[in-house]
């Protein structure tokens, strides 16, 4: 086990520098000119552009410029992000927290939720539950994402007015946080909220995380449903589950204690990859909602060419999703014994 986990922390760098030269080698076909552009901070400077190209090595091959990146990166300077205004290390230090805590509140619910439905449709398979809950998984896959976020907000903040459109909190919360009312312990808001006795807060926090959390939500729940139903009708199918059956053991006991447990192990690589792609999903949510996110963040940095932008928000990724594939395989170990990493 202990070679096993040795094994993939010495992998994760090469993950990174592969992740980060494809990004590099991507930005080359935007032109050296256009690139420079990202480098001015004024008019003026736009009749320097052959000036900034060469300062900065855009005219470089992609191996020199990766160069040029990677020694900055090995003494934990990641660069400077234009779209920001500050440097890249502290910009994801600022934002991380508000990601995760949005990640937080999705991946609770997504988890829960979509494995009960999933393993509902499978216990009443082929009956009318299993047709409702594959229904709402089919509405999860054909909604688009961006279409969703506008709908809720056309309806629960302009139409209704019941929550708010923008950001992660209100004028009032952040001035509480920047006076001290409110102790920054952990980052997260909602956290720090409840830790300084400051529900009003927390209820204000949590009312800016309903919409991008939902829209996050109905993105990732049905790949959940549908491969939680596949992997436990499998179960619910097997011999040793008719063995259990045919004992008269109860069928709420065959199904939470034998069926359910066995069918983990494929559900908790859908966890994983769900925890992936709500980490791409906030992009897109944290843009809709203008949510101070990485995500937001990034997409700026790639619209305005920012490559130090982007290829830092690529290394916190890679590094996360790296790791969380690691948990999920030592995971393995716990849901099923059986299963032995040299």
């Amino acid at each position: 086990m202990l070679n096993f986990v040795i094994r993939r922390l010495l992998a994760l760098p090469l993950i990174m520098l592969a992740v980060t030269f494809l990004i590099v080698l991507v930005m080359q076909l935007i032109p050296p000119e256009q690139r420079a552009v990202a480098f001015t901070t004024n008019l003026q400077q736009l009749g320097r552009v052959q000036e900034i190209i060469k300062t900065n090595h855009l005219d470089g091959s992609v191996f020199e410029q990766y160069w040029l990146w990677l020694q900055q990166a090995l003494t934990g300077n990641l660069g400077f992000s234009r779209t920001s205004g500050e440097p890249v290390v502290a910009t994801l230090l600022a934002r991380f927290p508000a990601t995760l805590e949005l990640t937080l509140f999705t991946l609770v619910p997504l988890v829960w939720v979509g494995v009960w439905l999933g393993g509902q449709a499978a216990v009443h398979r082929n009956r009318l539950p299993d047709a409702v809950i594959r229904i709402i998984a089919v509405l999860g896959y054909s909604i688009p994402s961006f279409v969703l976020g506008v709908w809720l907000l056309v309806i629960f903040y302009g139409a209704l007015d019941w929550l708010p459109g923008t950001g992660n909190i209100s004028n009032d919360s952040a001035i509480l946080l920047m006076t001290g009312s409110v102790r920054h312990i952990t980052g997260l808001v909602t956290i720090d909220a409840v830790l300084s006795g400051r529900l009003d807060v927390f209820w204000d926090a949590l009312k800016h995380l309903i919409m991008p959390a939902f829209t996050l939500l109905v993105v990732g729940i049905p790949a959940l449903i549908k491969g939680t139903r596949a992997s436990m009708v499998d179960a619910l199918h097997s011999d040793y589950i008719r063995t259990a059956r045919a004992k008269g053991i109860a069928e709420r006991t065959v199904i939470h204690k034998h069926a359910r447990r066995n069918a983990l192990l494929p559900v908790a690589t859908l966890i994983s990859l769900s925890v992936s792609g709500l980490l791409q999903g906030a992009v897109l949510a944290e843009t809709l909602y203008g949510y101070p996110g990485v995500g937001a963040w990034a997409a700026q940095a790639a619209a305005a060419g920012d490559l130090p932008g982007v290829l830092g928000f690529a290394l916190m990724a890679a590094t996360i999703v790296a790791v969380i594939n690691l948990i999920t395989d030592l995971a393995y170990t716990v849901i099923d014994p059986r299963v032995r990493f040299a």
